[in-house]
């Protein structure tokens, strides 16, 4: 149980520990009154045994009604019991009275508003009932005692109804407390799936910019060492070759993710040099001409940022490949004022769609890009690109058309980027 939900009943329990201390004094102060009266011994002691009466009749069946708050067959017996015990006292003896700054407030706590203040101004003129009923007592003496009884009178209904706020209060801050607590394990609950969707992302989008491309790779490879196993050996070989370094570079990349570790090829170099082995391996595994190129002063990048520029070089590599039907492809990284950009252009047959800016997340627009109208599998080419382009505040976009090539540019703020970092 959290904090907030133990913390209403311990008040409860507090509260009420100051009230027994309160009712214990009253009880005190009364039998001290009425043992030091006037009247004969034997009401004296029918006195005190009604108001000692009450004691074992609260702590057994007051004091657990009045901390659980319940309505049922006790908060009438209770309160007509409790009722009864003081009449006779009070009959015994007027000094009894005293006891109703403690059965007024245990009227209140245990009933209703209403019947609560209708037995609280019969508590208070008692005393003066029972005084008129004996005709023992001077006008002034019966006067003095009426007005007394109507002061009680006024202050019982204020008692009681500043009892009840408190009550109320009480109960509502339990409920306040309960909703909250229900809120946060919902909260919690939420953020718990969120997390687990998030971390199921990483790993769909890592594993397709690395393990799925890498794979591929192979795949194109292996079918062209069966085409020259028997007439090119020697360029058998080499694919073979290849073929081992990518199943290398692979498990090293496929050991990172899932240690959500830095990129392999970017531990020991920079984002440029990590681009130009990218941009070599392109070509040694597809035959196409590769051209990287560095634009502006080369400076340090956010960990972040050359994670995303690194993923988006890998997949439009991997595309122009699936898909182009390219002979040749640029890649080239531009540091300029305040930000840092990617852009990869193939001569390859383009497709359909004018421009298209990825970063608006769109998508049905997405669904008609290149990467997956053409069969990119399970959405995670340029619209997976795009999330992670969007994650450090930066912008991508796709131009095409069929037969002009297709340039995909990334473009990302190095202000946002570095507080994305931080």
């Amino acid at each position: 149980m959290t904090r907030e939900a133990r913390r209403a009943p311990e008040a409860r329990v507090r509260w009420f520990g100051l009230w027994d201390s309160y009712f214990v004094i009253c009880y005190l102060v009364t039998t001290g009154l009425v043992f030091t009266s006037g009247v004969p011994q034997g009401l004296r002691v029918v006195a005190i045994g009604a108001l000692t009466l009450i004691v074992p009749w609260y702590a057994g069946l007051g004091r657990p009604l009045m901390l659980r708050h319940e309505s049922d067959r006790r908060n009438t017996v209770f309160p007509v019991g409790l009722f009864v015990l003081f009449g006779v006292a009070t009959a015994a003896d007027l000094m009894s009275s005293f006891a109703l700054f403690a059965v007024v407030p245990m009227l209140m706590m245990s009933l209703a508003t209403r019947p609560a203040l209708v037995l609280g101004v019969l508590g208070n003129l008692l005393p003066v009932t029972m005084m008129w009923l004996q005709g023992g007592a001077a006008g002034p003496a019966v006067l003095f005692v009426l007005l007394t009884s109507l002061l009680g009178i006024a202050l019982s209904a204020l008692l009681g109804l500043w009892i009840k706020r408190v009550v109320r209060q009480n109960k509502e801050h339990a409920a306040l407390i309960e909703e909250l607590r229900q809120n946060r394990e919902q909260v919690a609950r939420l953020s718990h799936q969120a997390g687990i969707s998030a971390e199921r992302e990483r790993l769909a989008r890592e594993i397709h910019d690395t393990l799925a491309q890498s794979l591929t790779s192979i795949i194109s490879l292996v079918q062209a060492v069966d085409a020259e196993v028997e007439a090119a050996p020697a360029a058998a070989r080499q694919h073979l070759a290849l073929v081992g370094r990518v199943a290398k570079e692979s498990l090293v990349e496929a050991r990172a993710f899932v240690a959500d570790r830095t990129p392999a090829s970017l531990r020991e170099s920079s984002l440029a040099q990590a681009l130009r082995r990218q941009a070599d391996g392109l070509t040694a595994q597809t035959g196409l001409l590769v051209r990287f190129a560095v634009e502006g002063d080369e400076r340090p990048l956010p960990m972040a940022v050359n994670v995303v520029l690194l993923r988006a070089a890998q997949e439009a590599g991997t595309n122009v490949h699936k898909h182009a039907d390219a002979r040749a492809v640029d890649m080239v990284l531009r540091y300029g004022a305040g930000q840092v950009g990617l852009r990869v252009t193939d001569d390859g047959n383009g497709f359909d769609g004018a421009a298209a800016s990825a970063a608006e997340g769109d998508e049905e627009r997405g669904a008609a890009r290149r990467g997956e109208s053409q069969g990119d599998g399970g959405g995670f080419g340029l619209r997976g690109m795009a999330a992670r382009v969007a994650e450090i505040g930066g912008v991508m976009s796709v131009v095409s058309e069929p037969g002009a090539g297709t340039a995909v540019e990334v473009k990302v703020p190095l202000e946002e980027a570095a507080d994305e970092e931080r």
